[in-house]
């Protein structure tokens, strides 16, 4: 019954202590928390760490949720700057090129890439492919946009811009989703001759 409640409901059940509301809250919206962060963590693991991160934060700071937006557009951009925070550390915990982890991890990627060729040939895969080869901020607004179906004005409140700047670069992201495309399929059509 309580996943028939709205977002509000489900806060305002929270927030006088029904634990298990927010855990509905979280399952509801779980499945497109993880897909944000993969567009900026390119790795399983960090995007289950950054998405983990969100829902908490977004559980601490539920008391200052006002309701002048949708819950959704609140939460992304909880995860936009919880993800540009991870990031940020990431970069500077660079692992050395001799590390035998970091060899290995290459290795499993290179290898794992022709393991089901099946999968290689589905239109999604060739999307998700080129969007995880975009800037992540590319790949935020498109993934917010199409996937998450939220408005200009949505993205532009979670990313804390303008929407005239959200469609700019909405603009630009496509167009740069439309290259990487072209460039993949391109290299597909060369293996196969």
């Amino acid at each position: 019954m309580q996943s028939k409640l709205s977002d509000i409901e489900l806060i305002q059940q929270t927030l006088s202590g029904n634990q298990s509301a927010y855990a509905d809250l979280v399952k509801r919206h779980q499945r497109f928390v993880f897909t944000l962060a993969m567009r900026f963590a390119k790795g399983r693991e960090d995007a289950e760490e950054i998405a983990q991160d969100c829902f908490i934060k977004a559980y601490r700071s539920l008391a200052s949720f006002q309701g002048q937006s949708k819950f959704t557009t609140w939460l992304y951009s909880i995860v936009y700057t919880t993800a540009m925070t991870f990031l940020r550390k990431k970069r500077l915990d660079t692992d050395s090129i001799d590390d035998e982890n970091t060899y290995i991890q290459v290795e499993n990627q290179s290898s794992g890439y022709d393991v089901n060729n099946a999968e290689t040939k589905s239109r999604s895969f060739y999307l998700n492919q080129a969007i995880g080869q975009l800037l992540p901020d590319d790949a935020a607004i498109i993934t917010m946009f199409y996937q998450g179906e939220q408005s200009l004005e949505e993205i532009a409140r979670a990313l804390g811009m303008e929407a005239n700047n959200v469609k700019i670069k909405l603009f630009r992201a496509r167009r740069r989703l439309k290259e990487k495309l072209e460039q993949n399929l391109k290299n597909e059509v060369k293996e196969l001759i």
